[in-house]
Parts: C-alpha cells; sequence; structure tokens
C-alpha cells in the first residue's frame, strides 16, 4: 500500500477542530464516578506460566459499573521493593491471552499488567476471559458498532472505564510503586492508552502506538479497513443513521484526551497504515495537552514506509530507552 494519507510535512502542522460536544466533560466524569470503587482489585491469584524468571497472577479488578475485568500481573521474580508499573492494553479483538506472550516490560524490570478486552477475544491470539453483560444491542456484531447510536451504549464506553480503572487496580497491588505508573498500547490498545492519559492524573508516562479512535471522522472517509471499515458496513445498512453515530463517536474521540493529558508522552506511527491512518496519529501528537497547561515532553516516530506494524521492534527498543528516562531517571 503506498502512502495515501497526508505528506509528512502536513501531518506535523496537522491539527483539525476538535470534533468534541459540549458536554464531553461531563459525560466521562459522570461515567467515571458511576464505576469509582474504594478497593478497585477483587481478588489476585498465583498462576504457574511455567517460566522460571517472572511471577505471574490472574487479577480480577472492578471495571466499569464495578462489573469484574480480567488481567494477568506479571513482575520479575525475587526483585525486592516497589517498582514502576507499566498497564498495558491490548489491540482490537484480542483478549488477554496467556502471561507468557507479553514479556517485555516484565523482562524490563516493570510490574506489567496487561487488561482483557471485555467481549473481545476471538479473533486473534489466546483468548479472552471477559464477557460483555452489554451484548450488541443496539448495533452490530462488531465491537467497533455495538451501541454504536447512543453514547451511553457504545462499547467503547464501558472499555475506556475499564481501561482508567485498570491503573488503579495496578496501583493497588503488591510491589507496585503507584507514583511510577505508565499506560501503552498499540492500535485499539494506543487509543485506550490516550483515553487513560486523558481521563486520568496518575499517569508517570503514556506510550501510544498507531492508535484507533483518533481522528475518526476523516478515518471513517479515508480506510474500509477494520475496525474503521466495520463501522462503515453497519451505517450502510443503517442507512441516514451516520449522525447518531458521529455523535457517539465525538464522546471517544482520541484528540479530545488528547488535549487534557498531563503525562509525558511518545507517540510512533507507520506513514501507510490504513487501519489506523498516520493523520489521527498526528492530530492527537499536535494537540496533546493543550487544555492541561500541564503536559509533560512529547515526542513522536513515523516509519514512512510501513503500514500499521509501524516501528515494530525498533519503535520498542525506542520505546524501552524512553521510558526508563521517564520513570527511573
Amino acid at each position: 500500500m503506498p502512502a495515501f494519507d497526508l505528506p509528512l510535512d502536513k501531518l506535523v502542522a496537522h491539527r483539525p477542530v476538535p470534533d468534541e460536544p459540549a458536554d464531553f466533560d461531563a459525560f466521562w466524569q459522570a461515567t467515571l464516578e458511576g464505576s469509582d470503587h474504594a478497593d478497585p482489585v477483587v481478588s489476585v491469584r498465583p498462576h504457574d506460566s511455567g517460566l522460571r524468571l517472572v511471577e505471574s497472577w490472574d487479577v480480577t479488578f472492578r471495571g466499569f459499573a464495578g462489573e469484574p475485568v480480567r488481567a494477568w500481573y506479571t513482575r520479575p521474580r525475587g526483585l525486592p521493593g516497589r517498582i514502576p508499573a507499566v498497564v498495558e492494553y491490548a489491540g482490537y479483538g484480542r483478549g488477554r491471552g496467556l502471561p507468557h506472550e507479553r514479556l517485555t516490560w516484565p523482562a524490563a524490570g516493570y510490574a506489567h499488567l496487561l487488561m482483557d478486552n471485555r467481549g473481545q477475544g476471538d479473533r486473534y491470539g489466546s483468548g479472552g476471559d471477559t464477557p460483555d453483560p452489554y451484548g450488541t444491542a443496539p448495533g452490530g456484531p462488531w465491537p467497533a458498532a455495538r451501541g454504536l447510536l447512543d453514547p451511553y451504549a457504545f462499547h467503547y464506553r464501558r472499555l475506556i472505564t475499564d481501561a482508567v480503572r485498570a491503573v488503579a487496580a495496578v496501583r493497588s497491588l503488591p510491589g507496585v510503586d503507584g507514583a511510577r505508573v505508565a499506560a501503552v498500547g498499540n492500535s485499539q490498545g494506543g487509543g485506550l492508552a490516550l483515553a487513560v492519559a486523558g481521563l486520568t492524573s496518575a499517569l508517570a508516562g503514556v506510550l501510544v502506538t498507531a492508535p484507533f479512535l483518533c481522528g475518526i471522522r476523516r478515518a471513517l472517509d479515508l480506510t474500509d479497513a477494520g475496525p474503521y471499515g466495520e463501522i462503515a458496513a453497519f451505517l450502510a445498512v443503517r442507512r441516514g443513521a451516520q449522525d447518531a453515530a458521529y455523535r457517539t463517536l465525538s464522546y471517544v474521540e482520541g484528540i479530545s484526551f488528547a488535549r487534557r493529558a498531563t503525562a509525558p508522552a511518545h507517540f510512533g506511527t507507520g506513514l501507510r497504515d490504513t487501519v489506523c491512518p498516520p493523520s489521527g496519529a498526528y492530530a492527537a501528537y499536535n494537540r496533546y495537552g493543550e487544555l492541561s497547561g500541564g503536559a509533560g515532553p512529547k515526542e513522536i516516530h513515523a516509519y514512512p514506509f510501513n503500514q500499521h506494524e509501524g516501528g515494530d521492534a525498533v519503535h520498542v527498543r525506542r520505546q524501552l530507552a524512553w521510558l526508563d528516562g521517564v520513570l527511573r531517571p
């Protein structure tokens, strides 16, 4: 796929007018208050992963409306004291899988919480363990379209709330330095990490790669690749429903979350990415922290000849070096 979005010089200056409802802050404040719990963790059970250098626990924490959400908590074996933590959010259609699948962060010396995606996990990887009790109505069978015509029923209202509560959960786990917690994600996970950065001041850093739900309206005009293509397919059948859908999507727009963020931020994108077009990543990056008045340093890395894989392992190496400077200066 050749480059199809804006050229790099235009991306660097890309600052679209935010598609933001007037009650954006009130909507999320009420949503999060309805899911706030003094004790965010339900259970922490040791899990034998078969690995000798790390130890893992099967965690259940309270997510949206107090509903149980599963996660894996993994940390270096025998490392004393309270250490910095990374909360990781998985990609679209993926569940938490098995703890030995995601070892980069614990191998780097961090405590690691990998959140399950409610109602997902059946597209790739090793499955998930968290149902979404709200089903598909009103909306399509795919997560991106579930409840699409009502912001209060939309799947991502629940999933983003889970993501915020995952940060509260990891801060209460044994051996975690709650003042040094970072959020990380790629694709859908990148969109979740960015949303968390805009909804909580508890983060010490955020790593966002190829984020979904950024520049949503433009992305729907640029690509038919999923998950955006799934939204388009839903609206192709519900002719005339686009205004209701656009209103719902405006409440989960990543650019709006980015504007409110305060944590130091590290971005990455592939300039040939047709799944999550790079203009969305640059729009979020360029407007990052503009409303918070106290955003930390930020940087972005573009990979001109890469698609949704972006910088892949090269980018992860950059993330490791950057996060070491942020959490362990």
